[in-house]
């Protein structure tokens, strides 16, 4: 494995997971007519054909 290979691909993964997830949550809060209160919140990674699984858990406050 070539870590400096490894570690831009994996950047660039994670950044496109946190750029279209917050674009989703967005469009969901805005379509659902959300204004205020607090949004339990969980995110579940996994690798193909891997026993790999990652699960964040937190809270989004509307305001």
């Amino acid at each position: 494995m070539n870590d400096e290979t490894f570690n831009m691909s994996l950047r660039k993964f994670l950044k496109q997971v946190g750029v279209t997830s917050q674009q989703a949550l967005e469009t969901h809060v805005r379509e659902a007519g959300l204004t205020t209160g607090t949004l339990s919140a969980r995110v579940v990674l996994t690798l193909d054909g891997q026993e790999f699984e990652h699960v964040v858990t937190g809270q989004i406050d509307l305001g």
